[in-house]
């Protein structure tokens, strides 16, 4: 079987390590699900990667569609075009303090998903606020499936991602999740697909 057929529905148990992603699973998934992944990233200023014009979400996002077939919806917005990372991480704590969701452009019907993996950067212990917006306007959306949180960071690790989710999502089926250092996302491809062999019957 290929992955893109195989990658769906209900995981059980995954015992992952915040920092390097690795997993075991013990896991029953149904065939010829449908697959999204929703992410944010941020391209620019970053820590430790410099300005790029890729962000590094986007990069994990990527190998993931790749890898599995699944379809992708970016939470975008040009609030923080342009920013030198000081500013950015000053103004996403003021955010996070007060509880601000930020407008994001288009939208998805996520009706049709068996399986979503839903990633973004870790800003102050958990994923940027524009994502929880996201999160309130499909609070309903999820109940019965399978949720996968990722992250990409740099010494936080899954942070208190996954427990947000969790609590954005009640009815659904939340995975520990995976995570990866940003300044490692263009070199270790291998990381990610070592994961996701991890979660996907073969």
């Amino acid at each position: 079987m290929n992955f893109k057929s195989i990658i769906t529905a209900a995981m059980a148990l995954l015992v992952a390590t915040a920092c390097n992603g690795g997993t075991k699973q013990e896991n029953v998934m149904a065939e010829n699900g449908k697959t999204l992944v929703v992410f944010f990233s941020h391209a620019g200023d970053n820590y430790a990667v410099g300005n790029i014009e890729v962000g590094n979400t986007k990069i994990v996002a990527d190998y993931i569609s790749e890898i599995t077939g699944a379809e992708q919806f970016e939470i975008a917005t040009h609030k923080y075009d342009g920013m030198a990372y000081n500013p950015l991480i000053k103004l996403a704590q003021e955010e996070a303090n007060n509880g601000e969701l930020p407008e994001y452009e288009g939208d998805v019907d996520l009706s049709g998903y068996d399986t979503v993996f839903i990633g973004g950067p870790v800003w102050w212990g958990t994923y940027p606020q524009v994502m929880f917006t996201f999160f309130k306007n499909h609070a309903g959306d999820l109940k019965g499936k399978t949720v996968i949180p990722f992250t990409t960071h740099e010494g936080s690790g899954l942070a208190h991602c996954v427990e947000d989710v969790k609590e954005a999502f009640p009815g659904a089926n939340v995975t520990p999740g995976f995570s990866i250092y940003g300044h490692e996302v263009r070199t270790q491809k291998a990381k990610v697909e070592k994961w996701l062999k991890g979660i996907m019957k073969r």
